[in-house]
């Protein structure tokens, strides 16, 4: 027996062919919006005018082609400030680069490269106190991001597998880029100097890049020693987590491929 009566179903029905919302078709009829979206789906069906299961590719899995300069600066950028979770009530994980609101083109070429690596998902942002979270959920973001795993990034080895050396090595700027965009920065230094009996101030840009792993670090100095970039090591008491960039020509190169965030 039919609640609603077959009258109804079948005005319902006709409303929804013609393009009329579900929620005014509940409300004009006084049937439960719910029903309406159950009636729909049925009808749908039963034509065959149901979507197919979304099945998008995976370049490892499936052989799909990459958009490999996106991949190489998204990895960066998972690499430093990004982690991929499973919450028990989704069916795929997700990948969540946290971005601070400050820098929002950095925001921007975050989402872009999210969307060019996975092309067939939905990419979203999720606004936190002073950053968003940039996600996209995907069945195959462990295929793509081997280095995931229990514990935080410093706590276990990190390696790059051959395939993802060789994206890398193709296209060194971009992971460059993705590193400095996540865990770097461009600042200004000063000193002072004696000039004429007097001290002057003097300044200098520099690019700093910090990290707690090891590998990461030796992943980004590795990267720069393939470019021609100089670097340093400073320690902060006896952590050397941070990487320096300063001699002019070093910088002037990472200007022009980097930059500052913005």
């Amino acid at each position: 027996m039919n609640f609603h009566g077959t009258a109804v179903r079948r005005e319902a029905l006709t409303l929804l062919r013609n393009g009329v919302s579900n929620a005014d078709v509940a409300r004009d009829l006084k049937v439960p919006l719910g029903t309406i979206g159950y009636w729909k789906h049925l009808d749908r069906s039963k034509r065959g005018e149901c979507p197919g299961k979304h099945d998008p590719k995976c370049p490892r899995c499936d052989g799909r082609e990459l958009d490999e300069p996106a991949y190489s600066y998204l990895l960066g950028l998972y690499l430093g400030d990004g982690h991929i979770s499973h919450y028990s009530e989704h069916r795929v994980p997700n990948l969540m680069i946290t971005c601070t609101e400050s820098w929002p083109g950095l925001m921007d070429e975050c989402e872009q490269a999210m969307r060019a690596v996975f092309p067939e998902n939905s990419v979203c942002r999720v606004r936190k106190i002073g950053c968003r979270n940039v996600k996209v959920y995907s069945k195959h973001l462990h295929c793509l991001f081997p280095q995931h795993g229990p514990g935080r990034k410093h706590e276990r080895s990190i390696a790059l597998t051959p395939w993802q050396q060789a994206i890398v090595d193709t296209h060194l700027w971009a992971f460059i880029r993705g590193l400095i965009h996540s865990d770097g920065c461009r600042i200004t230094n000063w000193t002072t100097r004696m000039v004429g009996g007097e001290h002057k101030r003097y300044e200098y840009p520099r690019y700093l890049f910090a990290n707690k792993s090891d590998d990461i670090r030796k992943l980004f100095t590795d990267t720069l020693d393939k470019v021609g970039v100089g670097w340093t090591t400073l320690a902060r008491g006896s952590d050397p987590f941070n990487i320096s960039v300063a001699r002019k020509a070093s910088v002037a190169l990472m200007d022009a491929y980097v930059g500052p965030k913005h």
